[in-house]
């Protein structure tokens, strides 16, 4: 049977008055364990609070939303507390050593609280200890899977442009390689300087030609008088060629000059030369584009990130704005149209920049799902008094008066089981009170606008 001085060493009872000790031993009974033993399931009523004592106890089960397995060592309260709205144990328990439990009943609460206050006040504290350390995993799992889907996003993002530029080098190698024969049996000819001539000048004009291709219909007449041309002068299986130089809109007349100083062979191994020089500079423009895309996804991402940044500075809102569009891109392209309206002065917030980027960012995909990803999305900023404003809307179906007042509430969520944590605006809010800011909501069917207010930087007051 437990003790009055093996009691106040729990330290959650330490301290306290000994009739209270007392009443409370009378009012709770003991249990011992054996190693394995399981002492409740998930599910059960949640219906007394447990003082360990001795061993340690084994709790496993879903706890803000991930399965986690933890160990109570002697000396804890766990189970139901005062004030507490559990209705069932989401968690089972089990002993893992020999272990020796005071159950105290929930029925007893009502007392409990009347007799020993300083108690109650202590539980009541490791009551919000355990909310605030639910919450703390719920965020951090918001945070991991917002970090998995725009990483996912990113990877798509990047692996195009890189696919794109390893494609045209690799085309580029056979490219090469077709205009170096094709230079060798130049060389292996006879040309005047004329002639030498009127081969550099087509192939520094064809490379230089960068009209936007015709549409295909247009492009299949010309490639068909390309080829009519080229047949004419006894080439006839240069096809290829005749579709590579109307995809770059070059016209027939353009090469009458190569035929009337050319005979037909030496011709042939300078167009073959050109259009391979032509397709050249076509795959270089797509590394070049390619790596310039990749750059400036890399760049977007150590801004978005503030890497190699220190964490508090005075932040550009606009720029701040524009790297989470560049990030989130992925899920704008498929049908989301960016309608900007940024003030043209520089607005300036010192802050912590990668958290402001969060806020944008939830605020955003919020509003490309309630659009389903097909309509316009509104991005505005300008200056109000001392404060910056930037506004952030949507024409969607508008969020439901009933809900409206809701949105910010902690684990509040209008999404299906697994889709949502319901975290995503209370951590706006957050931030944005983190940075003596308020946000603020206007909804209806079509419109529906955030607002979000930051003190400007003092540099700009």
């Amino acid at each position: 049977m437990v003790t009055h001085s093996e009691l106040v060493r729990v330290p959650i009872f330490a301290h306290l008055p000994d009739d209270q000790i007392e009443w409370f031993i009378s009012q709770a009974t003991e249990a011992s364990l054996k190693a394995g033993e399981t002492y409740f399931r998930e599910g059960d009523p949640a219906d007394a609070m447990f003082v360990i004592l001795e061993g340690q106890i084994q709790v496993r089960g879903e706890i803000g939303g991930e399965t986690v397995v933890l160990t109570i060592p002697p000396g804890n309260v766990t189970g139901l507390l005062p004030f507490s709205r559990m209705k069932q144990f989401t968690v089972a328990a089990r002993a893992l050593t020999d272990a020796r439990v005071l159950r105290f009943p929930s029925s007893q609460f009502p007392e409990l609280i009347q007799k020993m206050p300083e108690l109650t006040q202590r539980l009541v504290g490791l009551m919000s200890d355990r909310i605030r350390e639910t919450t703390r995993r719920e965020q951090q799992r918001d945070r991991l899977a917002s970090l998995g889907k725009l990483s996912a996003g990113l990877a798509h993002e990047l692996n195009n442009p890189a696919s794109a530029a390893r494609r045209a080098a690799t085309q580029l190698r056979d490219v090469l390689k077709k205009m170096k024969n094709a230079s060798h049996e130049l060389g292996g000819r006879e040309l005047t300087t004329a002639q030498k001539s009127e081969i550099e000048k087509l192939e520094t004009s064809f490379m230089q030609h960068d009209e936007v291709p015709p549409d295909p219909l247009a492009m299949s007449d010309l490639e068909d008088q390309i080829d009519s041309l080229l047949r004419s002068h006894g080439l006839n299986d240069m096809w290829q060629l005749a579709a590579d130089l109307a995809h770059r809109n070059i016209k027939p007349d353009a090469l009458e000059s190569l035929f009337a100083i050319l005979e037909p062979a030496t011709a042939r191994a300078a167009l073959v030369r050109i259009a391979a020089s032509v397709e050249v500079a076509t795959l270089l423009n797509e590394i070049e584009n390619g790596t310039a895309r990749i750059s400036d996804l890399v760049r977007a991402i150590k801004e978005y990130t503030y890497m190699d940044q220190t964490p508090l500075q005075n932040v550009d809102i606009v720029k701040s704005l524009e790297n989470t569009l560049t990030i989130l891109n992925h899920k704008l392209k498929h049908g989301v149209s960016v309608q900007r309206d940024y003030q043209k002065v520089p607005l300036l917030v010192n802050s912590f920049g990668s958290e402001l980027n969060q806020v944008w960012t939830n605020i955003i995909v919020n509003a490309i799902e309630a659009m389903h990803g097909n309509g316009e999305l509104l991005v505005r900023t300008y200056r109000e008094d001392n404060c910056v404003v930037v506004e952030i809307g949507d024409n969607g179906p508008g969020i439901a008066p009933d809900v409206l007042p809701h949105i910010f509430e902690p684990f509040f969520t209008t999404k299906g089981v697994g889709e949502g944590t319901g975290l995503g605006l209370d951590t706006v809010q957050r931030i944005v009170k983190k940075h003596r800011g308020d946000v603020q909501v206007n909804s209806k069917s079509g419109d529906t606008r955030f607002q979000v207010w930051l003190p400007v930087s003092e540099s700009l007051t």
